[in-house]
């Protein structure tokens, strides 16, 4: 089957994520626009994560757990879960390589953990756009050990991506899907870079308001409409 898919979204736990980006909006415009699968991935953090999947499963839109980790190169990557659990024991691993920095909300913005009823239930303290002590090159292994699987993120792009900020993709790089913020470039990328023959190449919103979230106009094949269908077909793209 095809799912409809958006598998990088901010929500208002991003301090660079509108207020509006609640966990139930996020679910509630997914399900208006006709997406299957989504994935809300905050910076550093994956603390809103069980409110946008009780969300979305009310809406019947698959909610994936995730995270755009930022690594110590300040280089940024998504990373999903099969499971909630796992999510968010990577998240109290992330946060604490993170220099405990103090956010100033009225430099970069509130950084709000919703519950299960839309609610502000708490904030996060320390600044979540910041590098963690993580590098991009142990960030494939730390990952599977999660039972997760990563994509670089926006690869595309001169700012936070894996070929603007190292210039190159590393040999020895295991991920088999990548993300493209403009599929306009796919072709001049892989005649540059012929390890992204061997990848899957994705694109996904990086959505921090709601109207930014994708249309449905990309899919990826899958088995089921379950997580692990979903991260089967980024770990082994069927070429």
């Amino acid at each position: 089957m095809e799912l409809y898919y958006d598998l990088h979204i901010h929500s208002c736990l991003s301090p660079c994520g509108d207020d509006d980006m609640t966990p139930a909006n996020i679910a509630g415009m997914a399900a208006i626009k006709g997406l299957d699968v989504i994935a809300v991935t905050d910076h550093n953090s994956c603390r809103n994560c069980p409110a946008v999947m009780a969300a979305a499963e009310e809406y019947g839109v698959l909610a994936i757990p995730g995270m755009e980790i930022n690594t110590s190169e300040e280089i940024h990557a998504v990373c999903l879960f099969e499971e909630l659990k796992a999510a968010l024991e990577f998240d109290a691993y992330v946060y604490e390589r993170l220099i405990p920095f103090p956010n100033r909300e009225d430099i970069f913005g509130r950084q709000l953990i919703y519950n299960t009823e839309d609610q502000i239930c708490g904030t996060v303290p320390n600044l979540l756009i910041q590098p963690a002590e993580i590098s991009f090159d142990q960030l494939w292994e730390l990952v599977r050990g999660y039972g997760g699987v990563m994509f670089p993120a926006h690869i595309d792009k001169q700012a936070n991506s894996l070929l603007y900020n190292l210039g190159a993709i590393p040999p020895d790089s295991r991920f088999r899907t990548a993300e493209m913020k403009d599929l306009k470039n796919l072709h001049r990328l892989r005649r540059e870079h012929p390890y992204l023959e061997h990848c899957r190449v994705i694109s996904n919103s990086d959505a921090h308001y709601l109207e930014h979230i994708h249309e449905p106009e990309l899919t990826l094949q899958v088995s089921d409409k379950t997580i692990k269908d979903v991260l089967k077909a980024l770990l082994f793209p069927d070429f």
